[in-house]
């Protein structure tokens, strides 16, 4: 079989009407070989090398083919090097993944009159999911659907996705990653996906139909914006599936180790590991810039996803030792015209040196708030202070003043740690099934289980656990910033206990759609409609006091008088009222007009005995509740709830927002 020359860009595998470009980065090889895979192994010298990419041209070979490289070259792990001609390498921009196979794969999906939803990232509701364990046990999803991209793509499934009323599923690694051998050997599987090894191919065990996963991907993306939904990927950049260098190498360690990964300057044949999963990806290495930004293109242009939520984004900014704010790689996907009008999320901490990172990035990322969750928590639970609760609900501006309150992803659960029914019923970790001596998963949950851990018959500590989520939950989707609700928990989700559920693919981390919990789900409707609705609960900018003459919130008293230094700083107040004005939303409608909004009064009772509130002179309507209330000028809320009140005669505009 004839090989050409071919072309050194791009890279990967490329079809045209007359054949295949093949081209792959390496530095270090001395030959390169692509193997086309079928009845019979050809194996085929890339002639060609500009620079350090190898590349050539077979004629004939089409989309569908099935192929792999050996690369040769020095094998030194004391001086970082370990090609290995032996094994059979992934592409590291192959598009569709196989196993252990890349196959050629060729864009000719037609997307019909797509639009993407684009909508406002302030007016964004965020849904955390898993593609798999979501709608592995559905019963609505037809069985060869269940736990695919075409399952999440389901009418049954859109259709609860549009009756939340969330504007966006971010969904977990949805790229091709491996099992680790560590897991196998336990009998236990990789679940979540942070262990990439094809960072432009959807993951194969998502599809429905084995090889067809780009199509199916497609289709979902196709399906989801036409309810007017976005989707945002959760993506690993920062580190690869090939973990420490005791497992099986599969993609970059073999085709040019020093330049994938950071090794250790003291000694070259060990990682240096800022991601706790074995290695490091170098992204200051053009390779490796090169890849990042491919693949985030490739996955805007070609796949249309609507945005990126960037795992241990500050790995990726450590140009020297430390996080750097203007690190390369970082300016690159701020800049890329690509990513304009796509959502950037960080995730603003990795386990290196000075890696908590919170709030430093520039106007165009928007950070998962740790501090937010951890507040919330604390706060009905008992602990912390009106002033750092006030402060997180309110868009946490001690960390986001310059660029607003959206800039804060507003979380109290996620996929990793307790559901939200978890939070509420266990005071520590159960994580036996992961067969690490429940050594792993965070210690530190801030957590309660009203009396007895676990489940429980007990009617008066179900009672203070179901108004415990539902003050989480209307706290969330009340308070300034991007709310990002986890995916089975407004149906009451559990995991027993387990904090770390990461390799646990199975009935454990599933959404058990035969278990649900409709009182609840009936109220995060409600609390969803209620922040889309009225504009006053998504600011664009931060709440400033008195302002035109006016008051946008006032912090007071139950008895309703206002708040007093002593009081925002002691620990023994737990209960306060907010008063929100409508007229002063800072919101415009599409023609630059202001948006009028109802006034609302917040009632917070986050303390265990009952109290009593004075509600402000005026007409009031209870629009949401945690707890049984009787209106009047006096309302009394017992322990640990709260209630939503308007002002009934004013009313929204219904005027899309600006």
């Amino acid at each position: 079989m004839n090989v050409w020359p071919g072309s050194a860009y791009p890279l990967g595998a490329t079809v045209d009407e007359g054949g295949t470009n093949f081209a792959i980065a390496s530095s270090v090889a001395e030959r390169v070989e692509l193997l086309l895979l079928g009845e019979a192994e050809r194996a085929l010298t890339l002639p060609s090398r500009t620079g350090d990419i190898w590349h050539g041209y077979v004629p004939g070979v089409g989309a569908g083919q099935h192929y792999a490289y050996r690369v040769f070259g020095p094998h030194d792990p004391w001086a970082g090097d370990r090609c290995d001609p032996s094994l059979r390498l992934l592409d590291p921009y192959a598009r569709t993944i196989l196993g252990d196979i890349s196959v050629v794969e060729k864009d000719d999906f037609d997307w019909g009159d797509h639009t993407p939803p684009k909508t406002p990232l302030a007016d964004s509701v965020i849904y955390e999911v898993h593609v798999k364990g979501f709608t592995r046990l559905h019963p609505e999803v037809p069985t060869e659907l269940r736990g695919t991209y075409g399952g999440l793509a389901h009418p049954s499934v859109i259709s609860h996705l549009q009756s939340l009323g969330i504007t966006a599923v971010e969904l977990l690694p949805a790229m091709q990653f491996r099992h680790e051998t560590f897991l196998l050997r336990k009998g236990l599987r990789n679940h979540w996906g942070y262990a990439t090894v094809g960072f432009f191919a959807p993951h194969e065990e998502y599809a429905a139909v084995r090889g067809e996963q780009v199509t199916e991907f497609k289709r979902m993306v196709q399906a989801l914006h036409r309810a007017g939904i976005e989707v945002i990927l959760d993506v690993v950049f920062n580190h690869s599936g090939e973990g420490h260098s005791l497992e099986p190498t599969t993609v970059f360690r073999g085709i040019d180790n020093a330049a994938y990964y950071r090794l250790r300057p003291e000694d070259r044949a060990r990682y240096l590991d800022v991601t706790g999963t074995g290695n490091t990806l170098d992204v200051r290495h053009p390779f490796v810039f090169q890849l990042v930004m491919d693949s985030l293109r490739y996955w805007r242009n070609v796949m249309r996803v609507d945005g990126f939520r960037f795992d241990l984004a500050p790995a990726l900014s450590r140009d020297r030792e430390l996080p750097e704010a203007n690190a390369a790689l970082m300016r690159a996907i701020e800049q890329e015209p690509a990513l304009q009008g796509a959502k950037l999320i960080a995730e603003p901490w990795d386990v290196g040196p000075g890696g908590y990172r919170l709030g430093t990035y520039s106007p165009r990322w928007s950070e998962w708030n740790d501090q937010y969750r951890d507040t919330v928590r604390d706060f009905w639970r008992g602990h912390g202070t009106l002033a750092t609760f006030a402060r997180r609900i309110t868009g946490s501006d001690d960390h986001f003043g310059a660029r607003g309150p959206a800039a804060s992803i507003n979380f109290v659960t996620a996929h990793d740690g307790f559901t939200l029914r978890d939070l509420v019923s266990y005071e520590t970790k159960h994580n036996e099934a992961n067969l690490e001596g429940n050594r792993d998963g965070h210690g530190d949950n801030r957590s309660s289980n009203y009396g007895v851990e676990g489940d429980t018959g007990d009617e008066a500590i179900l009672a203070v656990r179901a108004r415990q989520q539902r003050n989480l939950l209307a706290t969330l989707l009340l308070s300034q910033g991007v709310p990002m609700l986890l995916a089975g928990d407004e149906l009451g989700r559990t995991q027993r206990g387990n904090n770390n559920a990461y390799c646990q693919d199975n009935e454990l981390s599933w959404v058990h759609w035969d278990a649900v919990d409709e009182a609840l789900l009936r109220d995060v409707r409600a609390l969803v409609a209620i922040r889309r609705a009225h504009p006053v609960f998504r600011r664009a900018t931060f709440f400033q006091g008195e302002v035109d003459g006016g008051v946008d919130v006032a912090w007071l008293r139950p008895d309703g008088s206002g708040l007093t230094d002593g009081d925002w700083h002691d620990p023994e107040r737990r209960a306060l009222m907010l008063v929100l004005s409508g007229a002063l939303t800072d919101r415009v409608t599409l023609r630059g007009d202001p948006m009028r909004d109802a006034n609302f009064v917040w009632m917070i009772n986050a303390g265990i005995e009952a109290q009593a509130f004075r509600l402000p002179a005026g007409e009031w309507e209870h629009v949401f509740t945690s707890c049984a209330v009787t209106p009047g000028a006096e309302v009394t809320l017992e322990g640990r709830s709260m209630v939503l009140w308007r002002s009934p005669s004013n009313s929204p505009s219904r005027e899309r927002s600006a």
